[in-house]
């Protein structure tokens, strides 16, 4: 069989054409292949076909209709395709029967070719989809749906030709593609992807006249009839021919005349001609990219603008050389430009290896300056290239915060590094997007980060010179000096004030001839001189004059006026006793920034106290405090730090400081955790008190714990490791333990994997069996997850032998529930039925009412997967009744859920939507934001069934609006079904799951599939 719908309604069986031909029964045929598989009431068709005002007969002209199709298909031996059930109509349609299904297969597949970097085959996937249209969509037919529905399938038709033409502009194909939309921009004129693709293709074909009379054109119809100016895409397709940035022709896209240089005559549009598959591929694209358009507003992350910036007048030219050719420069002067720099790393690096000489600083300002260059964001990290515990930030980390800054969930993004940063590329490659790389190590550690697209630009500070990356990658090293002296005299008069600048000159001289010209020295006096304005300058300069400058070697030069350990040992030796000794102290913090409490535990001293000392720092520039309570310290001054700690403090009270930093943290990670979970399964042991001088302090609610875990959560991760490499190896595992519950919700599963594998290493060392079974569990989670099946079932076999070696039968059952949900997740629902049943049987013989009221839940759940609603029914009852004697208001929500999803099943939709009411109740009461979500999304589904399609919508739109605070991946459940009830037309609609043993249902997130 082979069903139409992109042209002519009609049905064709061995080549022949069925008797489908009057309008109304080509209406009914087109909404049955719309929801092909899917019921369709009697009331739905009236519906769709009369709208508001049906004719006394619908019902019966609906079901003459029907039986016309069916004689039809009776003819050819397939009668039983359509068939009559419980007052509606199913039509089966198997495979890619369906031109409809053909196409958007081909258009789904074209995006993976496209993304694993086959653009060529991609190409083709689409030209083949697109010929798949013989006409209008939905021709012949009649009906009140037709229109609009006629109108979305066109919509997924201009959206193919709009990917291929941007496909085949990257191969270079511009003659192909100028023909091909040429009919589609005279139908859609003011259709602007469509106009800025054959903007782009003219100018490639070497028509920029043409193009710009078409812009022109296009701009004046906008304004004239709009009342608006072009959009951001148009806009910028304008701008890349006034530059000349357009496509470069490689292959030619077919036989035929040039396209003509103005606006194309009106008539009617006819589908794109396939081009040809150019020979030589483009580089590759990742596997799993999501689409180039952001889902969310571009990122913004460079750091504020430096207040004090001096100078560097010839450092700022050289780089404003390398940006493509504009009228007049960003200093304001007319210039042409080197035309050559975008996309090309600009390496800022200082000469002799000096540190603190501004590259930051340089390197913040200036992209500041030329943001509004990059309209599709500015992405910055701080690559802790030269931090003291030899802990640079991976590229692989580094990647996972960018892609996270361009919208892609978490589960989306691949573990693989050599993916993650194809899929850096491919998301960049049709953006203009500022990248700032600060303070790297090597090339290696920058080379991941780079994108592949001459549209962005990568600037890049590092002490060291990158000579890898300019000799193999292009970039371009600008050597940034030492302030000169005029510079130098200038940054401390604006610092101190004209008055005081002028009144002692020879004095000013001497601090900038003792400051060597480095920025980060001349900032310190400067902020001592401001702090103490009774002190002559003479006096300070008397100090620096005095000071040893034999301290910090890793920050040697070769010459001693260069050398920065003057300036910070003369501000450390400013500080009173009790501030030196903090100081000190947080050079042990493992970074990259820290909170007051965490300070407070450091010292061992109360908040009260450490507040005054920390403002006190600050003030001095010997920390900054990026937002409130927050404090980092810049990594010259933390060397320094840790430097003085272990020449100043004994070895033990080294010791004690970390024991009691680790112990602040381990306590609020535990609070924490249990704030997000109060009745968690498998929490670690009952911790240990912590030492004198540990600040705990109050925890409020579930919204408190995760602010708290998503500000601390990298130096949790940093801690984990710094416990582990300072024999604290209890700290380690059970920090570790008590992160697993934040970063599995927040989808951080590969640093939960990282973490955990810490951990495990750090129990067996100690041979803590207890610690192993924990690590063991978090990383079956990590595992399960990341899609590594059997991983986990290896990581949960040896919980279960350690726990039988502990005799801990409540382990073992907590490890059985998780083993169930693996099995859940594989789609094997007997198999996690019988694990399920093995921990309630445990937990029982245990009397944990806890654990058993969750085995309880998921068993209901498991049951109603494998079509037993009785058994279902009767076991979420019984975890309601054991959560509520409990007190476990999650428990009860999570159970109040899974009974809605029954009634669902069993088509009670009214009580399905009662059941997800009550389960909303508990989740806003208790805070818990994902939750809450999650249970609006099934709200919505139970509301769709029901018919009201306003409040499913409601539903689905407050659902998702919390994921996408919460930056959680599940944001596209309910999105995906949003998209598809936007339009009458559904061809990949979301359909409520029937109970199907096997099956995973493919909205509705499971109890089984909430882990232990």
């Amino acid at each position: 069989m082979r069903w139409s719908v992109l042209g002519p309604v009609q049905a064709t069986a061995r080549g022949r054409v069925l008797a489908i031909d009057r309008p109304q029964q080509r209406a009914v045929l087109a909404l049955l292949l719309l929801d092909a598989d899917r019921l369709v009431s009697a009331g739905q068709l009236v519906a769709a076909l009369w709208a508001d005002d049906p004719p006394a007969t619908a019902r019966t002209q609906v079901q003459v209709c029907v039986s016309r199709i069916r004689a039809a298909l009776r003819a050819e031996g397939v009668a039983d395709l359509l068939v009559t059930q419980g007052g509606g109509y199913r039509l089966t349609v198997r495979g890619t029967e369906l031109d409809l299904a053909e196409f958007t297969a081909a258009v789904e597949q074209a995006r993976v070719e496209e993304a694993a970097g086959r653009p060529a085959e991609a190409a083709r996937l689409l030209r083949a989809g697109l010929t798949l249209w013989r006409g209008p969509a939905l021709a012949g037919a009649a009906g009140a749906f037709v229109v609009a529905a006629a109108a979305g399938l066109d919509e997924q038709r201009l959206v193919a030709h709009e990917r291929l033409a941007a496909v085949e502009l990257g191969l270079g194909r511009c003659t192909g593609v100028a023909h091909a939309l040429r009919p589609l921009v005279s139908a859609h004129p003011l259709r602007e992807p469509l106009v800025a693709r054959y903007l782009l293709a003219l100018a490639g074909c070497g028509q920029q006249a043409a193009a710009l009379r078409l812009y022109a054109e296009t701009r004046r119809q906008l304004v004239d009839e709009l009342g608006v100016e072009p959009g951001a895409e148009l806009a910028e397709a304008h701008l890349r021919v006034l530059r000349g940035q357009v496509p470069i022709r490689t292959v030619p896209s077919g036989p035929g005349p040039s396209p003509a240089p103005d606006r194309p005559a009106a008539g009617p549009p006819t589908p794109a001609a396939p081009g040809p598959t150019p020979a030589a591929p483009v580089p590759a694209a990742p596997a799993g990219a999501v689409a180039a358009q952001p889902a969310g507003p571009p990122p913004a992350q460079l750091p504020g603008e430096p207040a004090w910036f001096t100078g560097r007048t010839a450092a700022l030219r050289e780089l404003n050389d390398l940006l493509p050719g504009d009228p007049a420069g960003e200093d304001g002067t007319t210039r042409t430009g080197g035309g050559d720099g975008a996309g090309r790393a600009v390496v800022i690096s200082a000469i002799a290896g000096t540190a603190g000489v501004g590259k930051t600083t340089l390197a913040v300002h200036w992209a500041h300056r030329i943001a509004h260059r990059y309209p599709d964001g500015q992405l910055y990290v701080n690559l802790r290239g030269f931090d003291l515990d030899g802990r640079a930030v991976p590229p692989a980390e580094a990647l996972r915060g960018f892609l996270a800054a361009l919208h892609v969930p978490p589960q989306r993004v691949p573990t693989d590094l050599p993916e993650q940063s194809a899929l850096f590329r491919s998301l960049l490659a049709e953006r203009r997007v500022l990248v700032l790389l600060d303070n790297a190590r090597d090339d290696e550690q920058v080379r991941p980060l780079l994108p592949g697209s001459p549209d962005s630009l990568v600037v890049v500070t590092s002490r060291n010179r990158l000579t890898g990356l300019v000799v193999s990658d292009g970039a371009r090293p600008v050597t940034l000096d030492l302030l000169a002296p005029a510079e130098s005299r200038e940054l401390l008069g604006r610092r101190l004030g004209r008055g005081r600048a002028g009144t002692e000159p020879m004095a000013l001289n001497e601090i900038v001839r003792r400051c060597a010209g480095l920025p980060l020295a001349l900032a310190i006096v400067a902020a001592r001189a401001v702090g103490q304005p009774d002190v002559p300058l003479a006096a300070l300069a008397a100090e620096l004059r005095k000071t040893n400058a034999d301290r910090l070697a890793a920050l040697e030069t070769g010459d001693p006026a260069t050398d920065a350990r003057a300036v910070f040992s003369w501000s450390y030796r400013a500080l009173d006793a009790e501030s030196a000794r903090l100081f000190r102290l947080l050079g042990l913090h493992p970074g990259p920034d820290v909170a007051r409490p965490a300070v407070a535990s450091l010292a061992g001293l109360p908040p009260s106290r450490v507040g005054p000392l920390l403002v006190g720092l600050a003030r001095a520039n010997l920390l900054t405090e990026r937002v409130p309570g927050r404090y980092a310290m810049h990594d010259l001054l933390r060397a320094y730090a840790s430097e003085l700690c272990h020449e100043t403090d004994p070895e033990a009270e080294r010791t004690a400081a970390r024991g009691r930093l680790l112990d602040h943290y381990l306590h609020a990670t535990h609070a924490a955790d249990h704030l997000l979970d109060p009745y968690r399964l498998a929490r670690p042991a009952t911790l240990p008190a912590p030492e004198p001088g540990v600040t705990v302090g109050d925890r409020s609610d579930h919204a408190w714990a995760t602010g708290w875990f998503t500000a601390e959560h990298h130096v949790l991760l940093a801690a984990v490791e710094q416990a582990a490499g300072t024999g604290l190896d209890r700290h380690a595992w059970m920090l570790a333990a008590a992160l697993t519950t934040y970063l599995d919700r927040r989808g951080h599963w590969p640093e939960l994997a990282a973490a955990q594998r810490t951990a495990l290493a750090a129990a067996r060392r100690r041979d803590d069996l207890a610690g192993q079974a924990l690590a063991h569990r978090g990383l079956a989670i990590a595992c399960t997850w990341l899609g590594d099946h059997r991983g986990a079932h290896l990581h949960y076999g040896r919980d279960l032998e350690l726990y039988r070696e502990l005799g801990d039968d409540t382990g073992r059952a907590h490890t059985h529930l998780g083993v169930s949900w693996v099995l859940a997740r594989q789609g094997r629902h007997r198999a996690a039925l019988d694990e399920t049943q093995r921990a309630l049987d445990l937990y029982r013989a245990a009397g944990y009412r806890v654990g058993q009221a969750k085995a309880l839940n998921n068993l209901g759940w498991l049951h109603a997967r494998l079509g037993e609603p009785g058994p279902a029914l009767r076991c979420c009852q019984a975890a309601l009744r054991l959560h509520e004697e409990n007190g476990d208001r999650h428990g009860a929500a999570l159970t109040w859920d899974s009974l809605g999803y029954v009634h669902h099943g069993r088509g009670d939709h009214g009580q399905a939507a009662d059941c997800y009411r009550r389960a909303l109740a508990l989740h806003r009461e208790l805070g818990d934001r994902y939750d809450e979500a999650e249970v609006l999304d099934n709200l919505g589904d139970a509301e769709r069934a029901a018919g009201d399609l306003a409040a499913a919508r409601r539903a689905w739109q407050a659902a998702s609006a919390i994921f996408d605070e919460l930056r959680h991946p599940d944001a596209d459940r309910p999105r995906a079904k949003l998209a598809a009830t936007a339009e009458p037309v559904r061809p990949q609609s979301y359909r409520p799951a029937p109970l199907v043993v096997g099956q995973t249902a493919p909205g509705h997130a499971a109890p089984a599939e909430r882990h232990p």
